[in-house]
């Protein structure tokens, strides 16, 4: 069990609310997300990756993701991209947009990152990467973190070297996937490399990869001797892991799931967040993968019926028919006679006004 009593990590100035933390999920953790699993317990999240070209910050894209009005702090950003020079002026440009954290990527394994040798392209060039470190640390007044992989493939693990030139460089704290690069996010994560990390810095290290339970948690924390754990994939419709989490690390004993009424009202608020952040064209579209997640994590469906519950929600088009739709899929879990109906044929096609 992890020492429970264990003081908060830091990162400069600013005190970690818990010992688990959102990882930045590009499409996943925009800010209705993240103001959701900030409530749900997590003591930090941290915005989708936004490219350091700010000649593309025009788009609608990189306008919401840089979005982060009425989040309570510390705000932080992620950058990406693999030139010193502009990675630093991005990160001086939000920080003047009130960003309190900068954060680096080096550990995004798609091809359009790597490509763009940027991600976690960039861990094989170790010279490379200490001149970011060390032009966005002297680029701001904020605090830097960096994300990583323990490297680019099994050949090429080089975490513990790429850990000890951001200690150097002033990064404040790092956070580790325990996959490299060609991984992707295949097979299972190894924690060895970072515990190897954690031994060799002395700033806060947070661990990262197949964090997926409240007693998963604790084991990595032991294991590693991490200062914190990051859920990624682990959080997709079910945001309620953080507060399991923190409860566990706190108490040493499992919280009792969310009933079915909390459920409903987070499904709810989360819809009515992502229809008035998105507006309800796209909002209507993009709560389509939260909710896909959402009944994915509900071990109380067949795989079947999540599928079919999945194609019903996916042909909805109107704001009321996916409202509608969650009233009724707890209603018919709660003991009613049919699965939800009502929630597609007459508003298909139509669309909120």
């Amino acid at each position: 069990m992890s020492d429970t009593t264990s003081s908060l990590p830091r990162i400069g100035t600013h005190a970690l609310t818990s010992r688990v933390i959102l990882a930045p999920m590009a499409g996943v953790t925009d800010r209705p997300f993240r103001q959701l699993c900030r409530r749900l317990g997590a003591g930090l999240v941290v915005g989708e990756m936004v490219t350091s070209d700010p000649s593309l910050w025009h788009t609608r894209k990189s306008r919401l993701r840089m979005d982060h009005r009425g989040e309570p702090g510390p705000r932080a950003v992620q950058i990406a991209g693999g030139d010193a020079e502009m990675l630093a002026e991005a990160a001086r440009r939000n920080a003047e947009m009130g960003a309190e954290i900068i954060d680096i990527n080096m550990g995004c394994p798609a091809k359009k990152v790597c490509n763009k040798a940027a991600g976690s392209a960039l861990l094989r060039d170790e010279a490379l990467v200490a001149e970011i470190l060390e032009a966005v640390v002297a680029a701001v007044e904020v605090p830097v973190t960096l994300k990583i992989r323990t490297g680019w493939c099994a050949e090429s693990n080089n975490g513990v070297r790429v850990a000890r030139l951001a200690e150097a460089a002033g990064i404040q704290a790092l956070a580790v996937h325990g996959r490299h690069r060609q991984q992707r996010y295949t097979g299972q994560a190894e924690y060895d490399t970072i515990a190897e990390i954690k031994a060799a810095v002395g700033i806060p290290v947070f661990a990262n990869g197949d964090i997926d339970s409240a007693e998963k948690a604790a084991a990595v924390l032991d294991y590693t001797g991490a200062d914190a754990v990051m859920v990624g994939r682990g959080a997709q419709g079910n945001p309620w892991i953080f507060r399991e989490i923190d409860h566990y690390l706190r108490h040493g004993e499992r919280l009792a799931p969310p009933d079915d009424e909390e459920r409903t009202a987070v499904l709810q608020g989360h819809l009515t967040a992502l229809h008035d952040f998105y507006g309800h064209y796209m909002g209507v579209r993009i709560a389509r993968k939260h909710v896909g997640w959402y009944l994915a994590a509900d071990r109380r469906l067949a795989p079947e019926a999540q599928r079919r519950l999945k194609g019903t929600f996916n042909g909805l088009e109107c704001v009321d028919a996916q409202h509608r739709f969650i009233d009724e899929y707890f209603r018919h879990l709660r003991g009613a006679a049919s699965e939800p109906r009502g929630t597609g044929v007459a508003s298909k096609g139509t669309r909120a006004a």
